[in-house]
């Protein structure tokens, strides 16, 4: 299969007055054309860091990638300049935000910002550039587009902001889009729509999509792919159907018990006991140990690398040595 994205062994960490902050600690992946990939995992984990690294906006000088590599086609990312960097930002792979509010200025109109993504990756002319700008809104959703192009970001629902974020994310047909939490901090009512409305054009585009969300009934319905995040690392990655249906490692296993299931009080939810550890002061052997109902000595001294459990099956957890399964597979 071709891959259009490859990650390997990515290392992204923050260098703070307390300490190194190892964000992201060898993640590796890779993304086929037209794919659909989830990342999930609690906060903190290392999804949007992850996502950050790829679009090489991370907040410098305290965060730096300084390890691994990210490949587009055959372009290696993390050595690109910046300026050939600023193409393939928003015209080859681009980003949907969790806060559509941070994405937007709100010191410029709406068909400004959007018209200013065709101006510098298309060369328009300004009217040129909002006209493109209220199509755009109208593919999006958004009603009277010609009035909104003249809005400011506080005028529009946060639905409709939103919308023009990922309008503002499509208008050059991107080949790779990464949705991060692009529902979190709308109202339930909204997120159906705003969710059919990414995959309605990432189906017409052709596109990538890498989604990032805590949400598992979201990922469930979106993605073919799932990678799980623990203390910055993958922990366990396999299809969508397979890992729903034999979630292999301890932590998988509790993020599923844990989806709230008709019949069942939410407060009557299995969690899973204790927290992530400090990323400041990570401890040897297994990071999930400390939280893990099956923990063995072994768990405490070593940290298990990725085990192959099946044909397209990660789990990093030594119950998976020499490709065994909780399912009993050898």
């Amino acid at each position: 299969m071709e891959t259009l994205l490859q990650v390997r062994d990515l290392r992204t960490h923050f260098f703070t007055l307390a300490g190194v902050v190892r964000a992201v600690d060898g993640v590796s992946f890779d993304l086929a054309p037209g794919e659909t990939l989830g990342l999930v995992g609690e906060s903190g984990c290392g999804k949007s860091v992850t996502a950050l690294s790829i679009m090489r906006i991370l907040p410098e000088p305290a965060g730096r990638i300084v390890g691994g590599s990210i490949r587009f086609r055959d372009r290696e990312l993390t050595t690109l300049p910046e300026k050939a960097m600023e193409k393939i930002r928003g015209e080859k792979i681009a980003m949907v935000y969790q806060e559509p509010m941070t994405a937007l200025n709100p010191a410029f109109t709406i068909g400004d910002q959007l018209g200013e993504v065709f101006r510098f990756h298309q060369g328009l002319e300004r009217r040129q550039a909002l006209e493109r700008a209220a199509d755009l809104l109208q593919q999006v959703g958004i009603p009277s587009p010609k009035t909104r192009v003249r809005d400011y970001p506080h005028q529009l629902s946060g639905g409709m902001r939103q919308r023009a974020v990922i309008a503002m994310a499509m208008a050059c047909n991107p080949e790779i889009l990464i949705a991060d939490e692009p529902v979190t901090a709308l109202d339930v009512t909204i997120q159906a729509q705003i969710l059919d409305l990414i995959l309605n054009l990432r189906s017409r585009l052709g596109m990538s999509l890498i989604l990032i969300s805590h949400d598992l009934g979201v990922v469930a319905n979106m993605v073919e792919r799932v990678i799980v995040m623990y203390a910055g690392r993958m922990v366990e990655s396999a299809g969508v159907e397979e890992i729903f249906r034999f979630p292999l490692h301890p932590y998988t296993r509790g993020l599923f018990q844990s989806i709230p299931r008709i019949g069942r009080r939410v407060e009557n939810l299995p969690e899973i006991p204790g927290s992530v550890p400090n990323l400041l002061n990570l401890p040897a052997g297994c990071k999930f140990a400390n939280r893990c109902p099956e923990v063995m000595d072994r768990c405490r001294r070593e940290e298990p690398p990725l085990f192959r459990a099946g044909e397209d099956h990660e789990s990093r957890c030594w119950l998976n040595e020499g490709g065994m399964s909780c399912r009993g597979d050898s």
